[in-house]
């Protein structure tokens, strides 16, 4: 709406020192974004640093929109009624106006932008053992991509020279992420790993190719450390007793998980430790078991679809499907309200 792009066209579009005030200032740390080639609204900037303990100092940086969008004004009461951005095929319809979704509130490179910031330490077990959230200010060092991530980790010399001052913080982040990964396992939660299509379009509009979209090791990268960031902050606020919402998914409901093991049966499957209580543990030893098996996609799917949709709100009520005790989305306000 005219009145909404009006109201978008009120807000700066750089910050001034007096915007700083009294948040930590990280301009000077090595921090990036990784995100699709495409993306645009960049929400999430990440660090690490091994520290002289052994363990992993691992930062979290989110746009703080909330700067900028202020509660019942004109530019909230239009997030709240579209209440997400919606991605489509070819495009994306913003929740908020390209000028704050792709510009201030994006973590564009070598810009100063206003954040809110997670930072974890990380034992070599996975155990995150301490945590800091606090107010800062930021500028990202680069805007990398997946698929270069996933190359310099895989030894691409070329990309490997370009952003030589960072290789050694992707493989602390590989090593990271694979701690935090194979923690989460041992919990119990679940990866539905279907592999996912791309579309692509021709100045028409109309699909000129498919393919299958590769998941690789940066997506897992960003995939673990967004996690942790969740999971560290919906624990904080629950135990300082401070109204919050949650992202929550219940444990599933016995009669739809008894159907789902008539049907495990006819695949040689069972829901170990009976159907009433199910722990996530059980689902999970079947979704790794039909691994590059023919049924894969369908067995997954059944167990998908017997699952509860997951919700907000403000009552903790932790997250099945991750193994999790506390859980929300801090890590997407530009594209969550």
């Amino acid at each position: 709406p005219e009145k909404v792009i009006r109201a978008a066209e009120e807000v700066p579009a750089e910050i001034g020192e007096n915007d700083i005030a009294g948040r930590r200032d990280l301009r000077e740390q090595l921090i990036i974004t990784i995100d699709g080639a495409d993306a645009r609204d960049l929400d999430d900037a990440v660090c690490v640093k091994r520290l002289d303990n052994g363990n992993f100092r691992l930062g979290v940086h989110i746009a703080d929109v909330s700067e900028y969008v202020q509660q019942d004004a004109t530019l909230d009461k239009e997030a709240l009624e579209r209440g997400t951005s919606v991605y489509l095929a070819g495009g994306v319809i913003p929740m908020l106006p390209p000028r704050l979704s792709n510009g201030i509130c994006s973590l564009n490179p070598r810009q100063p932008r206003l954040t809110l910031s997670a930072e974890m330490e990380i034992a070599p077990d996975g155990e995150i053992v301490d945590h800091d959230i606090f107010t800062s200010v930021i500028r990202t060092r680069y805007r990398m991509t997946y698929d270069e991530v996933t190359k310099i980790l895989e030894g691409d010399k070329a990309l490997r020279k370009s952003y030589a001052d960072v290789c050694d913080m992707l493989e602390d982040m590989k090593t990271l992420a694979m701690i935090l990964r194979a923690r989460r396992t041992r919990g119990g939660s679940l990866d539905f790993d279907f592999p996912e299509a791309k579309l692509f379009f021709d100045d028409e509009g109309r699909v000129t190719d498919i393919q299958k979209e590769e998941h690789g090791l940066s997506n897992q990268i960003i995939e673990e450390f967004m996690l942790a960031a969740n999971r560290t902050v919906a624990e904080h606020f629950f135990w300082i007793k401070t109204p919050f919402v949650y992202r929550v998914h219940e444990a599933p409901d016995a009669e739809k998980m008894a159907e789902l093991n008539q049907t495990l049966h006819l695949f040689g499957y069972q829901i170990k430790g009976g159907v009433e209580e199910v722990h996530p543990k059980s689902l999970q030893t079947i979704l790794e078991d039909i691994k590059d098996k023919p049924f894969q996609r369908i067995v997954g799917t059944m167990i998908l679809r017997s699952m509860m949709k997951a919700r907000y709100t403000p009552q903790n009520l932790g997250h099945f499907g991750l193994a999790a005790k506390y859980y929300c989305h801090f890590t997407s306000p530009i594209r969550r309200y």
